[in-house]
């Protein structure tokens, strides 16, 4: 089962800060998880000989020193370098403490109605659900999130800095890690516009649309929204996750069919971390009217899977915009890197997450997390989105100035494009 890669966790994470001595039975449970590790990606990795490497040379070499191995940090040390020499992301340990945060945002429940982002090390709000517990106690997108239950951000974000400095996920796992802490939170400690420090008390509302499971993939809330921009001819829709296919291809579907006659149509890609692959071939459908159109390829360790765009009896054939941001991952950059590539949509926003490889996370015997990925990804240009992510035709860095404006930098640089080619 495919599985979006932005769902889980980095693979270069802090080390644990208990380093006791281990017992006998907590050294064999880690020989037990690296023979699982060595075992995983000896039997799941899409090449046979896993980045042209002697695996059980590999297993041989690292195996003494697991057995020497006399803490949690010198297991996951040895683990680590192993992988390492796969020199391809999505593969790495996760200490049980440091996964839990990323892992209770997974299913998306944050009822604050607050959403955010990391701007210059500052988590700043920027979007509130109408009707949210957020909305009513007046929070406003640019305020500047400082602590919450009393717990400084600053030294969270730098401590998640530190631990994520050389993944490309660390914009979204930082995000990631404070919705999980706003999903629980009651007390929340701000900065308005005008540098004043406001607390606010949230009680814990409903989340935002529809929950929904399906096969391996995480279980999450997902919604879709459909609405007009600019002059209110441009058609916008958004949506959170490539999940609840048949509800959120229907509502795609329509928002679409009901502009075709739009000056143009704006797909907000951002903060949306992939999902069922397979839903962008038929999204892509609705912009492209030629048969054999393709928005890469995925390589898999027993077959090969072609995105081929599914096109529609009527398409829309005018201006496309998709909107990324490094929240942007796996399905997303599959979508947004294909249109590009087929030259039929202009990128805003900023560099994606460049995590586009379909990956699994599961606990080891230890208790730590163990991702790895189970397929490659080429896009039609040829190219790996996996550590590069899709580089927009036009950057639009958001600033905490224009959140405070009320202003949306890509979405108003893709209106302003498209207003213009008419």
């Amino acid at each position: 089962m495919i599985r979006s890669a932005v769902l889980v966790a980095a693979a270069v994470l802090a080390a644990d800060p208990l380093l006791g001595a281990l017992t006998p039975r907590e050294r064999q449970l880690n020989i037990d998880s690296f023979e699982y590790v060595w075992k995983t990606i000896r039997d799941k990795h899409w090449q046979i000989k896993p980045a042209g490497l002697d695996w059980q040379a590999v297993h041989d070499e690292f195996r003494p020193a697991i057995e020497k191995a006399d803490s949690m940090d010198a297991a996951r040390a040895v683990m680590r370098d192993m992988l390492g020499r796969l020199h391809q992301t999505h593969f790495g340990i996760v200490p049980g403490d440091l996964y839990s945060d990323v892992e209770g945002s997974r299913g998306g429940e944050n009822g604050t109605g607050i959403d955010v982002r990391i701007v210059d090390s500052q988590v700043l709000v920027t979007s509130i659900d109408p009707g949210s517990p957020a909305e009513a106690e007046g929070v406003r997108p640019g305020w500047q999130l400082v602590k919450i239950e009393g717990t400084d951000l600053a030294a969270v974000v730098a401590n998640l800095n530190a631990s994520y400095a050389n993944s490309t996920l660390r914009e979204l796992l930082i995000r990631r890690t404070i919705l999980s802490r706003l999903g629980t939170a009651g007390t929340l400690e701000f900065l308005d516009g005008g540098g004043n420090r406001i607390n606010k008390t949230l009680e814990k509302g409903h989340p935002k649309g529809i929950f929904v499971q399906f096969g391996y993939l995480n279980p999450g809330y997902v919604w879709i929204e459909s609405t007009r921009a600019g002059n209110g001819n441009i058609g916008l829709v958004r949506f959170n996750m490539f999940l609840d296919a048949e509800h959120v291809m229907k509502q795609f579907g329509g928002a679409v069919e009901s502009c075709l006659k739009c000056d143009g149509f704006i797909i907000d890609l951002r903060g949306n971390p992939g999902g069922i692959g397979l839903m962008a071939m038929g999204m892509a459908g609705w912009f492209i009217d030629k048969p054999d159109q393709r928005l890469g390829t995925m390589y898999l360790r027993d077959s090969t899977l072609q995105f081929v765009v599914n096109p529609r009896a009527a398409t829309f054939g005018g201006p496309l915009a998709i909107l990324v941001d490094g929240n942007s991952a796996s399905t997303s950059e599959i979508m947004a890197e294909g249109l590009k590539d087929l030259g039929r949509a202009r990128i805003f926003g900023t560099r994606t997450a460049a995590a586009a490889l379909p990956s699994m996370f599961e606990k080891l015997p230890n208790g730590d997390g163990f991702q790895y990925a189970i397929a490659n990804y080429i896009s039609e240009g040829g190219q790996p989105l996996e550590g590069r992510g899709v580089t927009p035709d036009v950057e639009t860095p958001l600033t905490r100035q224009a959140l405070l404006a009320g202003k949306d930098p890509a979405l108003d640089a893709a209106v302003d494009w498209i207003e213009h080619r008419k």
